[in-house]
């Protein structure tokens, strides 16, 4: 499938060299997402591969001349959302995993990085120079540094909201002119990755979730590495415990003693990484609370478990351990297991300490045969009783489809957002029959309770959109705005975010 004038493939060859156009079945395949229920329904037309900013400008020239959709993506390995693939079939994906280039400043614990630079490559770097400086990683750690930051996505250390780290980007616009945003702005500045705002309005956000431009440099700020961590993994017992742990840890994390995103999860988000489903049961149905159980003791794991840390001065961090130990005085915990690292022990090995790790990508096997799982992620307030509430129906909707509940809720300063997946193996036609009802019953669910996701899978980003309402979608009015204004081609990621140019919008 490639309906893609010739003449456009040959410039692009021209541009970047024949061997960085991918137009083979092979290669399409190669970037389909392969957690889809339907691959086909977003299957690229080939994938283009430039090497540094100005081939990025060149590749969009030759886009408008042809009127060709591109779908940029930094590597590309955001599975559950989308991975690779583009919202529209028959985009070119531009392929960004080639630009690798770091710049590290460690006196003002800062960095600048290309779009292709991973999380290990980072870390890396980091270490094989000495450097003293943390990252904050995801949980699946494979993907990009800037392509998790511009996806909001987040980390388990007090640097984990990734997106209000950012400080400067450089953009290819989708008429082909290079900006570079706040003090960046200045040509040589060396204040460009250390003063967000530069002068006039700050436009940084505005390429994050978006498809107004490509980036092609993103500055981020790091943890300077410290003197220790300390916390504490507890594990609740029961279903019921979700709240009051939730009330326990907000006022906490709201007056800044926890500057982390503590994230408590469900027994299957530990489980689905240890274990597979047929080793338990060959009952089709939801599981039972015995099978449940019997999962749980094997472990040594709760219905719900969280990980808390302090970082910084052992002094200080020993402090606020006395004080955490103080909120769940007589609480009805499980169990709590103490963490301590302090600098000059090994690394710890995890993400809370800053570590990248792939294993969590292992709960695709939980089902079996091709297994994948599809995101969904409402965000609502920090209230233990409207997490419960949410847990609640939530879990009954896993029921009624006769799916899995794997599920968390990551505690940010003001909101809590519970990340759910939905977890299926793609060789069971009657699994995947439920799939999309179900997700839509989820949004369907949140909306009406006005909770909105904060990003979501390619197969719903328009589903998603709608849900923000408010003055008839006075919001996407302003996006298809200045979507056209920057983009009157609509060359840039069609669809992104629900974001659709002249001539596309549903």
């Amino acid at each position: 499938m490639n309906s893609i004038n010739p003449a456009a493939w040959r410039a692009f060859a021209a541009a970047i060299g024949k061997d960085q156009v991918m137009i083979t079945e092979e290669d399409r395949n190669a970037y389909a997402d392969h957690f889809a229920a339907d691959e086909s329904k977003h299957e690229p037309a080939g994938a283009l591969a430039p090497a540094s900013a100005e081939e990025v400008r060149e590749i969009v020239r030759i886009a408008n001349q042809y009127r060709v959709p591109l779908w940029p993506i930094s590597r590309g390995k955001n599975f559950g959302y989308g991975g690779s693939a583009p919202v529209t079939r028959g985009a070119v994906v531009l392929d960004l995993s080639r630009m690798k280039k770091i710049e590290v400043d460690a006196a003002t614990g800062t960095v600048l990085v290309e779009p292709g630079v991973g999380f290990f490559d980072l870390y890396d770097h980091l270490q094989s120079k000495g450097i003293p400086l943390w990252l904050s990683v995801p949980g699946n750690s494979w993907g990009s540094v800037a392509g998790n930051a511009l996806d909001r996505g987040v980390g388990y250390t007090s640097y984990g909201d990734h997106a209000s780290r950012i400080c400067g980007l450089e953009v290819v616009l989708p008429d082909g002119d290079l900006v570079r945003t706040g003090m960046g702005a200045m040509d040589g500045s060396p204040n460009w990755t250390l003063y967000r705002n530069g002068f006039g309005p700050g436009w940084d956000t505005m390429f994050c979730q978006s498809n107004l431009g490509i980036v092609t440099k993103l500055g981020l700020w790091l943890m300077p590495e410290p003197e220790a961590v300390a916390g504490y993994d507890y594990e609740f017992d029961k279903p019921e415990d979700l709240g009051w742990a939730i009330d326990t840890l907000m006022p906490l994390r709201r007056d800044g003693l926890i500057q982390q995103s503590p994230s408590i999860g469900n027994w299957l988000r530990s489980a689905a990484v240890m274990t597979t489903r047929e080793q338990w049961t060959k009952d089709d149905g939801p599981l039972d609370d015995k099978v449940v159980a019997a999962i749980r003791d094997r472990f040594k794991i709760g219905w719900w478990s969280v990980q808390v840390r302090f970082y910084g001065h052992l002094d200080v961090v020993e402090a606020s351990m006395r004080v955490l130990d103080r909120a769940f005085d007589k609480k009805p915990i499980q169990s709590k297991k103490p963490a301590l690292w302090k600098r000059g022990d090994p690394p710890e090995g995890s993400p809370v300490t800053g570590v990248p790790v792939s294993f969590p990508l292992a709960n695709a096997n939980w089902h079996g045969g091709r297994g994948g799982h599809v995101g969904y992620s409402p965000v609502l307030p920090p209230s233990g009783d409207l997490a419960m509430d949410q847990f609640k129906r939530t879990y009954a909707l896993y029921q009624q489809y006769g799916m899995d509940y794997h599920a968390s809720f990551a505690m940010g300063e003001r909101s809590l957002t519970n990340v759910n997946q939905i977890l299926y193996n793609k060789d069971d036609p009657a699994m995947m029959g439920r799939v999309d009802s179900m997700f839509r019953a989820l949004v369907a669910d949140a909306s009406a309770h006005r909770y909105g996701e904060y990003r979501t899978h390619i197969d719903y980003m328009d589903l998603v959109a709608d849900c923000y309402d408010f003055n008839d979608h006075a919001l996407r009015r302003l996006n298809t705005r200045v979507k056209d204004a920057l983009d009157p081609n609509g060359i840039i990621a069609p669809g992104k975010s629900g974001i659709w140019p002249k001539g596309k919008r549903p």
